[in-house]
């Protein structure tokens, strides 16, 4: 297997970033060299998917037809969310080799290099045929798993999985129970990845929040024991739901710790009858005093906001004009730094796709351009808003242009021309 090319290629979250990295590790280990996917001569395609719209699935199969007809003679293997959900589609594309579903990943490694050698390769017992029994499964196992490269911030996954079950979502049905890894694991691959050089670490799981279900222990646990990491110098936390980011979570981190001014909140709409109605677990009141709280202990007068980026459905079942325009007006209220925009995507299975009154796709296009355009104008006057102020920057590596960017710990985007001296580094900057 020494002599292998092997490329990688991941749709999706952050969280399948990092699999996707802790996947090359193995094979490195095995001898494969890493290619770019586009290299003639590819012996091995791995493609790690996504299935959180419909587009979702169409971009997977896209990619694999793409590398099959580019090399014909490759072995693909697919995993992740559609791998789960789709399987037996999925294994009778052409050039498709093995699939692996959520509770294989663990094992996809060795079960592929065993197949590569000519071995039987283990699979676990897989059946669609009752969702329900299915998540319960996949739940036994959770890969531990996070990046590194050539960046100088890693994606470290501490949660898996999901026990909320909103109306329009197949996530728990994709990657099962919410689940954990242990606070000492998390604190070990932390300072792995301190000796690796990394000085950012973006903490990700589906449910982030929801970490120490399976162990015990609490996200506030787990943000005290990393905060004492040595050599990482600064946290981010990836999509953490409103409920779960506590008053005393959020007064630990203003008390002066590692972890930035930057909170990904997923809000979904900002009409009350909608969240109601898709199962969420909370109304537009709660969502704006968390909001409201955050602000008041972490931002002082003259000095730099929180960057609040919130992620938002469009489109879902029930929602006309007027309740779209309740979305409309409580995010302007909320004056996020950004919004993260999704056009419902009907998913076979939810209780969402059984529902009557589904929104039109050219209606659905419509709304997405106007919070686009909204979301513009809050970026815009997020980052002017810090003109002029000295901010901290962790520079990465060299751009295409030439020029070299790296983020304020509020995140603002920063670029100035290349210094191999500067990456790695957090710089003072004037924005």
């Amino acid at each position: 297997m020494s002599n292998k090319k092997i490329a990688y290629l991941t749709l999706g979250c952050k969280l399948n970033y990092a699999e996707t990295s802790t996947y090359e590790r193995g094979f490195n280990a095995l001898g494969m060299e890493t290619v770019p996917w586009q290299t003639v001569g590819t012996d091995i395609y791995l493609i790690n998917t996504c299935s959180v719209t419909a587009m979702s699935d169409r971009k997977a199969r896209g990619l694999i037809g793409k590398v099959h007809r580019l090399n014909p003679d490759a072995a693909i293997i697919v995993t992740g969310c559609y791998a789960e959900l789709k399987r037996d589609e999925i294994e009778k594309m052409e050039g498709v080799s093995l699939v692996f579903g959520a509770k294989e990943k663990s094992n996809l490694v060795k079960a592929t290099a065993d197949w590569l050698e000519g071995r039987e390769v283990i699979r676990e017992n897989w059946s669609r045929e009752n969702l329900e029994e299915e998540y319960k499964h996949i739940s036994k196992t959770i890969l531990p798993a996070f990046s590194l490269g050539g960046r100088t911030r890693s994606f470290l996954k501490v949660q898996d999985g999901c026990n909320n079950f909103c109306a329009y979502c197949t996530v728990p049905y994709a990657r099962g129970e919410s689940r954990n890894i242990p606070v000492c694991e998390a604190v070990r691959q932390a300072r792995l990845l301190a000796e690796a050089g990394v000085k950012e670490i973006v903490l990700t799981g589906v449910n982030t929040g929801d970490f120490g279900r399976t162990t015990g222990e609490s996200f506030l646990d787990l943000l005290k024991a990393l905060n004492e990491v040595e050599g990482i110098e600064r946290y981010r936390i990836s999509s953490i739901e409103p409920n779960l980011i506590t008053e005393e979570i959020v007064d630990w981190i203003a008390s002066g710790t590692k972890i930035l001014p930057h909170f990904h909140i997923p809000l979904q709409s900002g009409c009350d009858r909608i969240l109601e109605t898709m199962g969420r677990h909370y109304d537009t009141a709660f969502f704006l005093d968390r909001i409201e709280y955050i602000r008041s202990k972490m931002e002082k007068e003259g000095g730099p906001k929180v960057f609040f980026g919130i992620d938002t459905m469009v489109g879902l079942p029930g929602e006309t004009e007027e309740l779209f325009m309740e979305t409309y007006n409580f995010i302007s209220r909320l004056k996020p730094a950004f919004i993260h925009i999704f056009p419902y995507s009907r998913r076979p299975g939810t209780k969402a796709a059984a529902m009557k009154d589904q929104v039109p796709e050219e209606i659905k296009k419509e709304r997405v351009e106007r919070l686009e355009a909204l979301c513009a104008q809050l970026h815009d006057d997020f980052v002017a808003s810090h003109k002029g102020m000295k901010e901290e920057v962790l520079f990465e590596s060299r751009e295409k242009d030439g020029s070299m960017s790296g983020f304020t710990r509020n995140y603002i985007r920063v670029s100035r021309p290349y210094d191999a001296e500067l990456v790695g580094k957090i710089t003072e900057v004037t924005i």
